[in-house]
């Protein structure tokens, strides 16, 4: 018996949720911990900095005193702590090593990223909103299980960086207090009828054989267009750090501007004409999962990478449902000496490969061992947006038989497919069309509430902060706030 290299487990994705009502899961993108983490961390650390296995470090500055005030948001401070404190958990959740001069360069967007965040938390409690205990620790439950993590040790891994609980408590009651706005501002438009599906229905079918792509987003506002350079250094920076293996879906919900913050970045397939044009010149020609270099639009920069290419009405995938088992290993396995424990998990997994069929019995496995991981890894999976060692592994596994052993660092799962079939996933249900619908309406109430909301605050920075002006709340005059991305119009098929 001997262990193989350790078999990198894939993060085995959940379908994309369009409905708003979904898109409040959006926000576990905000940690993918430990597997994108584990994959992004370096190996090395420098002196003097905080590092562990497997996640993000941050080398730690000389700062001003953590208290002191940095500037006030409508009367309500923002503090040099507030800012230390999302800088390290924007460290932890890339995985990546910050140095000191990185995070002076991210400093920035991330005080930018908290006045917008303090703004909406006032208006969140102007409209008495109360954000239950409940709801957050059901969030934070959805990153520990989507990353199959056990209760609770989401908690101990931010102590264990020094980053305060709240910090990312805060981040998660924002976003879910402002869905609920949301949900005020369009309550009055009604739902999505029956004829505005059947409108999106015919246009797709219209648009049949046209391209569409699958986007993700990170949108960096100029305020200033006659002097963007400080904004497009930070554009190249967060590029570099993508390029470097920092998770797109992660970067895009710490800094992007566009409302698909909420959802990694993901502005789901859309058509050529609801793209800026500068855009669409670049995803033309991308490779998928390329990161594009800083594009020029209306209202700043943006960053994209395109996750797949189709052609309206024809895209036939295969989907898969499966179920595993994990055997977790008491210590990291080192190939060349495993450990009496870890001889001993695989030969349990071995037998168990030859033993446990069906996804009934492979879910009871998992529970009797603890259940690390989840039994049920993402749902409907599609099998070619696997990673190809995953895809290897499923392609050719009959319904219900058990895969061989896959070792991993922490681990060895089995894996049982449940269900195999084609599936034309161009082709929208009248429900993903509502949804879809109902996403165009949620983005566009949020910008324009977001930019009035702005527009009436009164931001006052300290001098070597300069990430907004003071403006007095009734000036209506020659004080625009910058602009978001405009995403054109909706096009058919956007989802």
């Amino acid at each position: 018996m001997s262990f193989s290299a350790p078999f990198l487990r894939a993060a085995l994705p959940a379908g994309r949720s369009l409905s708003m009502r979904k898109t409040l899961l959006g926000f576990s993108a905000l940690l993918a911990l430990p597997v994108l983490g584990a994959q992004a961390a370096p190996a090395h650390h420098v002196h003097a900095q905080r590092a562990h296995p497997g996640h993000g470090s941050v080398v730690e500055p000389v700062t001003p005193p953590e208290d002191a005030i940095l500037g006030t948001i409508n009367g309500q401070v923002l503090t040099e702590r507030d800012v230390d404190n999302r800088g390290k958990l924007f460290a932890l959740s890339t995985g990546l090593n910050i140095s000191p001069d990185l995070m002076q360069r991210l400093r920035p967007q991330i005080i930018r990223q908290l006045v917008d965040e303090r703004i909406k938390t006032q208006e969140i409690l102007k409209r008495h909103i109360n954000v239950e205990p409940q709801q957050i620790a059901q969030a934070i439950n959805n990153i520990e299980s989507r990353n199959g993590m056990p209760k609770n040790a989401l908690r101990d891994r931010l102590a264990q960086d020094g980053v305060s609980l709240t910090t990312l408590i805060d981040q998660i009651r924002v976003q879910i207090g402002w869905m609920q706005v949301l949900r005020e501002e369009i309550s009055g438009r009604g739902r999505i009828t029956a004829r505005e599906i059947a409108q999106r229905e015919e246009a797709l079918r219209a648009e049949e054989g046209r391209p569409q792509y699958n986007v993700s987003e990170i949108f960096i506002p100029v305020a200033d267009p006659r002097h963007s350079e400080t904004e497009l250094e930070f554009t190249k920076t967060i590029i570099t750090q993508l390029r470097n293996g920092a998770p797109f879906p992660i970067v895009a919900a710490q800094f992007s501007q566009a409302q698909t913050a909420l959802d990694g970045g993901t502005m789901g397939w859309v058509q050529e004409d609801s793209l800026d044009p500068p855009v669409v010149e670049i995803v033309r020609q991308m490779p998928i999962g390329a990161i594009s270099n800083p594009v020029k639009v209306a209202g700043g920069y943006v960053i994209v990478t395109v996750n797949g290419k189709r052609t309206i009405g024809h895209q036939n995938v295969t989907m898969v449902t499966v179920r595993q088992a994990f055997f977790p290993f008491s210590s990291p396995l080192n190939p060349q000496e495993p450990t009496d424990q870890q001889k001993m998990a695989l030969q349990k997994a071995s037998a168990a490969a030859q033993s446990v069929h069906g996804c009934d019995a492979m879910e009871a496995l998992n529970h009797s061992l603890g259940e690390k991981h989840p039994s049920d890894p993402g749902g409907q999976l599609v099998l070619e947006r696997l990673n190809p060692q995953m895809r290897q592994v499923l392609s050719d596994l009959p319904v219900g038989q058990s895969s061989r052993p896959l070792v991993s660092t922490d681990g060895i799962a089995l894996l049982t497919v449940c269900s195999k079939g084609q599936k034309n996933i161009a082709q929208q249900s009248p429900s993903e069309i509502a949804d879809s619908l109902m996403n165009e309406r949620v983005e566009q109430a949020s910008r324009q509430l977001e930019r009035d909301l702005e527009r009436r605050s009164v931001i006052e920075m300290r001098k070597d902060d300069k990430t907004a002006s003071a403006k007095p709340a009734d000036d209506t005059q020659n004080d625009e706030p910058p602009a978001k991305k405009p995403h054109g119009k909706p096009a058919p098929g956007q989802g």
